[in-house]
């Protein structure tokens, strides 16, 4: 039951907070990612920091990284069914408390469109 409250929270902020969005420039993705570099990272010589990698995370389920000690939050927003497709990361990326609860990420999310757009196009590179 709770799990399918989760899903069905994801997929009523993913309709109502972010439409589908156009392809953003990943070159501007990479300088908004500075944001969160402190805690993610990216790239071959990726490694889990107090987030974890975000190497082919587009498209996946949530908390599929095995290396990683997810929150309960995201471990059961993942039972629920959440996957990180373009509506449901630009969700978390505006405000990451709204669709995951009890997600131990700190970020408050970012404002422009263009931006998430952006980090969006530049987490593609990493497939």
């Amino acid at each position: 039951m709770k799990s399918m409250k989760i899903a069905t929270i994801a997929t009523l902020l993913t309709v109502l907070a972010a439409p589908v969005l156009a392809q953003g420039d990943a070159a501007k993705g990479e300088k908004v990612f500075k944001k969160c570099a402190a805690c993610h990272a990216v790239g071959p010589d990726a490694k889990n920091k107090v987030g974890p990698t975000l190497n082919g995370i587009m498209n996946t389920e949530a908390a599929a990284n095995p290396d990683f000690k997810y929150s309960k939050g995201m471990i059961a927003a993942a039972e629920g069914g959440l996957v990180w497709n373009t509506e449901n990361m630009t969700a978390f990326l505006t405000k990451p408390k709204a669709l995951v609860k009890g997600t131990k990420m700190g970020f408050a999310g970012l404002r422009k469109e263009a931006d998430i757009e952006n980090i969006l196009a530049y987490l593609a590179t990493f497939e």
